[in-house]
């Protein structure tokens, strides 16, 4: 087995594949090699990225869903990990009318280098990221600000194209913070042929910060998506579709770190993540004693979904909602 123990799978075979549609999309995962980085390169030995001998190639992917879904289809759009050594002008060569990738994006990309590298890959999309923007404009993480991920000039040309941008939101409060909310909500009015995809439901772990969000405001944005990835909270979940269209929300995992055993657990108002192996992620506790038996990430954030998601929703959701996005950016 790649991923999965025999408690793994007696988890899908008892309680998810019942309820799973036959078709899943994964709107969030990450896909390189190591040719992508400097020779001799490699990540640190608790970096979740180590844990597949320091990559994770699309063919190591699909072998992994053949184990983790094995009575599912299984599409996905694909990301590079975005990591400062990265080559930004390589994405994952995805196949088949099931696949989608988008590039890297640093707000120092110039727009000609952008539209290039878009053409190239045939890609759907951009992933900007916190550490790009905070190497370009010397700020501290902790001070970026969504407006600093992505240049106008950028902005200009992802709505002309009419693509995707998946965004993983700054600042310590996250969906709760001011700022964030109103760079939210700005960026999804003036550029309104992008499909702004807010990843992990707008990092909202844990279910103050998601009752302190705007995400009733963004409901009436059309061209705004949340992706669900690494989300196990149930009522999180719930929150998000009692309060925002489900035909906009996309189930995601966030694999590779998906794919290892634990589970992010809401602790006063915090969260963390519960972890079985000595991996970092984010604030995280390892069961060194290996007092519990964990099942994945990813199990676990399917069994968030289908407790969170009304019926009538469920194969929208996990399949058609991404893949009717996406077939329509690829056509642009």
């Amino acid at each position: 087995m790649i991923v999965n123990t025999a408690a793994d799978m007696q988890i899908y075979h008892e309680e998810l594949a019942p309820q799973l549609p036959k078709r899943i999309f994964d709107a969030h995962v990450h896909i390189w090699q190591l040719d992508a980085f400097p020779p001799g390169f490699s990540f640190a030995p608790r970096e979740t990225s180590s844990y597949f001998e320091h990559q994770f190639s699309l063919e190591f992917w699909r072998r992994c869903m053949q184990e983790i879904l094995p009575e599912q289809e299984v599409g996905l759009l694909a990301f590079p990990m975005p990591h400062n050594l990265a080559d930004r002008d390589k994405a994952p060569e995805v196949q088949g009318e099931t696949e989608f990738a988008s590039i890297l994006l640093s707000p120092a990309d110039p727009v000609e280098v952008l539209q290039q590298r878009l053409l190239k890959n045939k890609a759907v999309g951009v992933k900007p990221y916190l550490n790009f923007a905070a190497d370009h404009h010397q700020k501290s993480l902790a001070d970026l600000e969504i407006c600093d991920m992505l240049s106008p000039a950028q902005l200009d040309y992802l709505n002309q194209a009419g693509l995707a941008i998946t965004l993983h939101i700054p600042r310590s409060l996250r969906f709760a913070d001011p700022v964030n909310q109103r760079q939210m909500l700005r960026l999804c009015r003036d550029y309104p042929r992008i499909r702004f995809i807010f990843a992990h439901v707008g990092r909202a772990y844990f279910l103050q910060n998601i009752r302190q969000s705007n995400i009733s405001e963004l409901a009436d944005c059309p061209n705004c998506y949340f992706d669900s990835a690494m989300v196990n909270h149930s009522e999180v979940l719930r929150y998000c579709f009692d309060h925002f269209p489900a035909e906009r929300i996309l189930f995601a995992s966030d694999a590779p770190i998906a794919l290892l055993h634990g589970k992010s657990v809401e602790v006063n108002n915090q969260y963390t993540y519960l972890m079985a192996e000595d991996y970092e992620v984010g604030s995280s506790i390892y069961d060194s004693k290996k007092s519990l038996q964990f099942t994945t990430f990813f199990y676990e954030q399917l069994r968030a979904i289908l407790a969170a998601c009304p019926k009538q929703h469920q194969e929208q959701v996990f399949y058609h909602n991404a893949i009717n996005l996406f077939r329509g950016c690829a056509k642009l």
